[in-house]
């Protein structure tokens, strides 16, 4: 039998494996690191755009708090509006009716009776006058009790004022 010597060609086989070998672990490592360069700016480039989300929320979330802070003030400045509307209100009806309120005292007052004193103070009034006589003064309670400006008079004291008209004139209130 020949003899034939297959191991130059073995070798040589095994160095063109062990170059492919080397040349596909090269490509793969070049491939891999471009792979994690490609990721690494596809995550920087996330991480950018959610940065910048983030700064667009933050600034719209400032501009609502300013406006919600407006809201708030408004609202303030609205209930005080409201407060000094119903004051004015209250002035405007309660104007006229202290003409009114003398207006009807003046006609209640019957003759031989007359005030020395007329004060109101919290809705109530107290007047203090000299009558000729207690009737009179009956008569004004009767006038005070019938109009409907007036509510519920009383008669708190009545004292006979012997100074005043030989004896026959009282004071009350």
């Amino acid at each position: 039998m020949a003899k034939i010597n297959f191991l130059p060609w073995r070798a040589l086989l095994r160095e063109k494996r062990g170059k492919r070998f080397l040349m596909v672990l090269a490509v793969l490592s070049v491939g891999t690191a471009a792979g994690l360069f490609a990721a690494d700016q596809f995550i920087d480039n996330l991480v950018e755009q959610q940065l910048e989300r983030n700064d667009l929320i933050r600034s719209a979330t400032f501009q609502l708090d300013g406006r919600a802070e407006q809201i708030d003030q408004l609202k303030v400045r609205r209930e005080q509006l409201l407060e000094r509307m119903q004051t004015i209100g209250a002035l405007q009806s309660s104007r006229s009716s202290s003409g009114i309120i003398l207006e009807q005292l003046a006609r209640s007052l019957p003759e031989g009776v007359h005030f020395t004193d007329v004060k109101m103070t919290e809705g109530t009034i107290v007047i203090t006058g000299v009558a000729q006589s207690n009737n009179l003064v009956a008569q004004l309670m009767r006038n005070l009790d019938a109009s409907h400006w007036l509510e519920t008079p009383e008669l708190n004291d009545v004292k006979a004022d012997p100074a005043h008209a030989g004896g026959k004139s009282v004071n009350f209130r």
